[in-house]
């Protein structure tokens, strides 16, 4: 009977902790959708820059750009939104955490945003105009007018965030997998040659079909491997209670 209501109150505490967290995330929608045209012209900048003079993007659906909008302020509530998203589910786990996963958990979380937002920051900053200039110039090498259609634009560029918000969180897989025991640092080192091969993999995966980006997105992908190694060195991996690894005996010259 305790167990039930055990259970029943978690069930009650998760849906409580969904709604705080979706109510967020809608407000924070309205806001955005609010100013999702200036939004969406900042997102665009990439694109503007690269244009020929005298052009400007185009919408090819009469709902094209209602539908756009809709996105970018809902992508961009749930971005804003995720410290607080996060905090619910770390408030959550929390309770049932040893102390020494406490220590861990936290920064982990805080570090999983910090290179989620690196990640499309660079994207934006140096992949969607190196990226955009190459589509101009072989466009232009035909003769051919280019128009840009903005729908088209957005998920190019919602492609291209995806592949490196999550192509940046390597480093935080890397400290968490070390943490819990199930690689070591000297594994990672020895798994170096198989992750360059997999980095370029990836990359044609993720990004479009062009050189340019999947260079763009292979190369830190290797490099922030590396980062994750050196940062591992940090950690004590530990997966068990420490209540547990006290009561257990050590060794004596007997078992030595």
């Amino acid at each position: 009977m305790a167990q039930e209501e055990s259970f029943i109150s978690h069930l009650v505490e998760l849906r409580d902790r969904l709604i705080r967290s979706l109510l967020v995330v809608l407000a924070l929608f309205f806001v955005c959708f609010y100013f999702s045209g200036e939004i969406m012209k900042f997102l665009s900048l990439p694109l503007y820059e690269v244009l020929p003079a005298g052009s400007k993007p185009i919408f090819t659906d009469q709902a094209g750009a209602f539908f756009t909008l809709t996105k970018v302020a809902f992508l961009t509530a749930l971005l804003l939104s995720m410290p607080w998203v996060l905090y619910q589910a770390w408030a959550f786990v929390a309770p049932g955490l040893y102390e020494h996963e406490k220590k861990f958990a936290l920064p982990l979380i805080v570090s999983s945003i910090f290179f989620l937002v690196v990640g499309i920051a660079f994207a934006y900053t140096f992949v969607l105009p190196a990226a955009y200039k190459f589509f101009i110039r072989m466009s232009a090498q035909t003769g051919a007018e280019t128009l840009q259609d903005l729908q088209k634009y957005w998920d190019f560029t919602l492609a291209i965030f995806f592949g490196f918000g999550l192509t940046f969180e390597v480093p935080v897989v890397e400290m968490l997998l070390v943490k819990l025991g199930l690689v070591s640092i000297e594994q990672l080192k020895q798994a170096r040659r198989y992750v360059v091969v997999g980095a370029f993999v990836i990359a044609a995966v993720l990004t479009p079909p062009d050189v340019i980006s999947q260079f763009m997105l292979a190369i830190p992908l290797c490099l922030l491997y590396e980062l994750g190694i050196f940062l591992a060195r940090f950690i004590k991996a530990r997966s068990r209670a420490p209540d547990v690894e006290k009561e257990e005996p050590s060794p004596g010259p007997a078992d030595s």
